[in-house]
């Protein structure tokens, strides 16, 4: 494989400073989705911790390499996740942390942004708006900006999930360079996450695209100690950007984004993300609102969970392309459970209301 900007022996490190609250969640297979779907599914769970998504792995590789040796503020643009997590990690080892968001991001992010003791600002904007205020904080007042998926500390940090699904497929051992031996036995602090309720390995793993620090993170680890699994990239049709830009080959941007999946809706794609993304992803898609809606009730009413719609993208795909998964196992990254209540009960509480129609439209 060509090289990343990420690096195994890094990843494997990060590992000792996660917190375990966020480290070996559950990789299960759900049979119970599977006649929707016509494939074998496995959950890999990423909501099942404080923060209730895959963002606090990140976090909690910048927060401890700033109490160490950085600065003891920090700022962050972000859709509600990451500055949870961020919130999180920076209280717990005593930083300030302050949040750029937009005002009309969700509100139970913004909500939960407050009460884990961040600084939160508000723009009259969408995320790119949220993301140039963050640096001009950043300069203004000599703090530590933290550039989602730029910043390699989110994306070696959500690279852990990559190493856990390694390890169910048993074929790390198989495939590691010699050279990382040494670092594999000094930095492995959790035992290995076990593939529970299968039959057979999975072949693909499903991965929202938003920024892309999960997709690099993830597919980086997958095309190094498991090139044979298919790494697939999902994003909504109405925010596009980095998926036009991975078919292009180049950066490709939007002027809007219009779509329920607000953790996934950026507009700028970063470069050097996306050269990245070009060296580990096999495939990328975009998917119908509608298919998210209907992701999100199918993992409600077969899987007994409630998530955002960004961590649906994975069960979206499938619906939309039912013969290319036809007979195969595949795994999808359920990435992200924090909604707004009375937008999930419109989405997936029974048949939508006249007045949301707009959200089930191709």
């Amino acid at each position: 494989m060509q090289e990343t900007r990420l690096d195994i022996a890094r990843i494997r490190a990060a590992r000792r400073v996660i917190d375990p609250v966020f480290l070996g969640t559950p990789l299960y297979r759900c049979e119970a989705l599977e006649p929707g779907l016509g494939c074998a599914v496995s959950i890999k769970l990423e909501t099942a911790n404080p923060v209730r998504s895959f963002k606090g792995r990140g976090t909690e590789v910048v927060a401890s390499l700033l109490a160490e040796r950085g600065p003891r503020a920090v700022v962050c643009a972000s859709a509600g996740n990451l500055g949870q997590a961020l919130a999180w990690s920076g209280r717990g080892r005593g930083l300030e942390v302050t949040v750029v968001a937009s005002r009309f991001a969700t509100v139970a992010k913004l909500d939960r942004i407050r009460a884990l003791g961040a600084r939160l600002e508000l723009v009259d904007g969408d995320h790119e708006l949220a993301r140039e205020r963050a640096a001009a904080i950043a300069r203004y007042e000599g703090i530590r900006l933290v550039e989602d998926s730029l910043d390699l500390e989110t994306c070696e940090g959500a690279a852990t999930i990559g190493l856990e699904l390694v390890e169910a497929l048993g074929q790390a051992e198989l495939t590691e360079p010699a050279e990382l031996t040494e670092a594999t036995e000094l930095t492995e602090p959790t035992e290995p996450t076990e593939l529970a309720g299968t039959a057979r390995p999975f072949d693909a793993v499903l991965i929202a695209l938003g920024g892309g620090a999960l997709a690099t993170g993830v597919g980086h680890v997958l095309k190094a100690l498991a090139p044979g699994v298919e790494v697939i990239c999902v994003q909504p049709s109405g925010a596009p950007a980095m998926t036009r830009s991975w078919h292009a080959r180049r950066v490709v941007t939007t002027d809007s984004t219009d779509t329920i999946a607000d953790g996934v809706a950026g507009r700028y794609p970063i470069p050097a993300v996306l050269d990245d993304l070009l060296l580990v992803a096999d495939d990328a898609v975009l998917v119908r609102e509608a298919s998210i809606v209907a992701g999100m009730r199918m993992l409600h009413d077969h899987a007994g969970l409630v998530v955002e719609p960004s961590a649906a993208l994975g069960i979206a795909a499938i619906l939309e392309n039912r013969d290319r998964f036809a007979g195969r196992h595949v795994v999808t990254v359920v990435c992200g459970s924090n909604v707004d209540a009375d937008a999930y009960r419109r989405w997936v509480g029974g048949a939508p209301s006249a007045g949301h129609d707009d959200c089930l439209t191709d």
